[in-house]
């Protein structure tokens, strides 16, 4: 018996770094969103644990977050089976997109229901605290602002009613290297909430912003490019997400919005179009 699932992506609107902590980890306040960009798993029973991903340099081995997660679980509950899992892997990696939290997080959700464990989204949260900051997140599936290091989510209707392309420079972006050169701010000039609930669109190139872009804009300047461009494809506001180096733009009408992403397709960058309003379907289904 099969299973069948998707991992999505997701954007951030606004990311201010607030503070260093000891731990190595920042205090951060971040909205989250989701686009449509994501990776397919296909989950069986097996003889023995085994990873497939279709993009052959991602390594497979202890390090990949999927098998941190079902050790996570096996050593929380303890699993009765062991699983073949698949990925057909879309999501650039090193893009800021969240692929590997996303990645985790639907492991931990699929391994629940098909082990029919009944642990609830707090509990696989709980667990998975040490995997990575993105991956409550993902476990509730509901847009909302991050804060302390991104685990703690307010649930905010914050997915934007306007068409999102979404940019890969084809070059990674480093977390660790991007939080190392980003100097903290413990008093952002504009208050995040605010500008996402009450502000218009139109304002945000004013008021929202990714302070890790002065990390990374300086060592990967591709990506500052692509925030330009997107400016000049026509949108309302642009931004890099996460730690980069993915770049998004926010665009109001849909053959704006097209005409962009085919211009990026046609530069040979990965890229992605996300309708207005979107939800991801969070289903896990069963493939006879």
């Amino acid at each position: 018996m099969t299973w069948i699932a998707e991992s999505y992506a997701k954007i951030n609107l606004g990311l201010h770094v607030l503070e260093r902590l000891p731990t190595g980890y920042h205090q951060i306040e971040t909205g989250f969103c989701f686009i449509e960009w994501s990776d397919r798993f296909e989950v069986m029973q097996a003889p023995e644990t085994k990873l497939d991903i279709s993009d052959e340099e991602i390594p497979t081995g202890e390090g990949n977050l999927i098998n941190k997660a079902i050790r996570a679980l096996d050593r929380y509950v303890g699993l009765k089976q062991h699983y073949h899992i698949k990925v057909d892997k879309r999501i650039p990696a090193g893009a800021g997109l969240g692929g590997g939290s996303s990645n985790a997080a639907l492991t931990l959700r699929m391994l629940n229901k098909i082990e029919k464990m009944g642990l609830s989204d707090d509990e696989l949260i709980d667990l998975s605290r040490d995997l990575g900051a993105d991956i409550p997140f993902f476990i509730k599936g509901a847009t909302g602002i991050g804060r302390g290091v991104g685990h703690d989510i307010e649930p905010l209707d914050i997915q934007p009613d306007h068409w999102i392309v979404t940019c890969f420079p084809n070059e990674s972006s480093s977390t660790v290297e991007a939080y190392q050169h980003c100097m903290p701010k413990p008093e952002p000039d504009f208050d995040l909430k605010k500008t996402l609930t009450e502000t218009d669109i139109e304002e945000w190139r004013y008021t929202l912003t990714n302070d890790l872009e002065q990390a990374v804009f300086p060592r990967i300047h591709v990506a500052g490019n692509l925030k330009d461009q997107m400016y000049e494809f026509g949108a309302h506001y642009a931004s890099m997400t996460g730690s980069g180096s993915a770049v998004y733009g926010i665009f109001d009408q849909d053959f704006v919005a097209t005409n962009a992403y085919k211009g990026f397709l046609d530069l040979n960058l990965p890229s992605n179009l996300t309708r207005p309003g979107f939800k991801p379907d969070y289903g896990i289904y069963r493939k006879d």
